[in-house]
């Protein structure tokens, strides 16, 4: 006997819904609006600078003045907010990263200047180490190891500067245990308790960052690579573990990264914890779809549109990604 509640064919044709787009729009099941975005931007020193990144077609190196162009577009545009990210040259990088904490660093002097100038926009900081070390590791370094708890030390100084400049929302991306919980007791103390941590909970030692290592100077100082603390690919349990620490520990919101690779984790994410869910669509899945559609093998924009929507059907509440305006611009035409 057929138990399905259904119809079956040819009683029930599937293709009816789809024969209109007006029918197509009204059974659409995930739905993409600018408000679904955090722009992902790269800073860069200086004065009216727009550098192109060479391995990220459409992407700059912004300086903090063009950075408040961005914002400005962000939020004619209906942007929330944006992701800042430095670029750090070599000669400026030393061992232990101490740029990371100083408060007149590039990041908070563009958070400064966003802030003066667009006050409604909102601001990511990444916190993390790797954009200030001379190795272009995440955390201090000692004979070749990774230290984890002198590098949270460091990353709580790094979040209450940031919190200082008038960053929203502060996201570590080190991967290193404890770090979630240490930053919430220091923003606290400090008297940061309104300003939100979404932490990189599920963050894997992936190939998709190269373009990102190169956009922010690391590519060439990195010595090794990051599977010590960032996540096996292989895993997916491990993921639903590290995301519950990070929710136990106070995190407001929780992060998947990469992205299109990790759909099935953003899913198991938001089933289990039912928790804000965001997903980072890095630089390298954002330059796969720029090469292959400048060299004609794919219709760039439809590939761009599908590529958000998956986010969105697997439950992710919002995205970081490079796309985001010219998304946008999209959706609002």
């Amino acid at each position: 006997m057929n138990k399905s509640p259904f119809a079956r064919f040819p009683a029930l044709r599937l293709r009816r819904p789809r024969q209109a787009d007006w029918s197509r729009r009204l059974h659409a099941e995930a739905r993409l609006s600018p408000d679904d975005f955090l722009w992902a931007i790269i800073l860069k020193d200086g004065k009216n600078v727009r550098e192109p990144v060479a391995s990220m077609p459409g992407v700059h190196r912004l300086s903090p003045d063009e950075a408040v162009s961005a914002a400005l577009e962000a939020r004619d545009l209906g942007i929330p907010a944006l992701a800042l990210f430095p670029f750090t040259d070599a000669s400026a990088r030393t061992p232990g990263g101490e740029e990371a904490i100083n408060p007149d660093n590039l990041m908070c002097r563009a958070a400064r200047v966003i802030k003066a100038e667009v006050p409604e926009i909102g601001l990511m900081a990444d916190v993390a180490l790797d954009p200030y070390t001379d190795h272009g590791h995440d955390g201090i370094m000692r004979d070749g190891e990774i230290l984890n708890d002198e590098t949270v030390e460091v990353l709580v100084k790094q979040s209450v500067v940031q919190a200082q400049a008038g960053f929203d929302i502060i996201a570590p991306s080190d991967m290193m245990d404890g770090r979630v919980g240490a930053i919430r007791a220091g923003l606290d103390e400090a008297g940061f308790g309104h300003v939100m941590i979404m932490a990189y909970a599920a963050k894997y030692a992936s190939a998709f960052y190269g373009p990102y290592r190169d956009a922010i100077g690391s590519s060439g100082v990195l010595k090794g690579d990051k599977r010590t603390y960032q996540m096996d690919p292989a895993n997916s349990d491990e993921a639903l573990r590290e995301v519950a620490l990070d929710l136990a520990e106070g995190a407001d919101s929780v992060m998947v990264k990469p992205g299109l690779p990790y759909l099935d984790i953003v899913r198991r994410v938001k089933d289990e914890f039912g928790a804000p869910t965001f997903v980072f669509q890095v630089s390298g899945e954002y330059a796969q779809i720029k090469a292959a559609a400048a060299n004609g093998w794919i219709d760039g924009e439809r590939a761009m549109m599908e590529s958000l929507l998956a986010f969105k059907r697997a439950g992710a509440d919002g995205i970081i990604t490079y796309f985001a305006a010219e998304a946008a611009r999209k959706l609002l035409k």
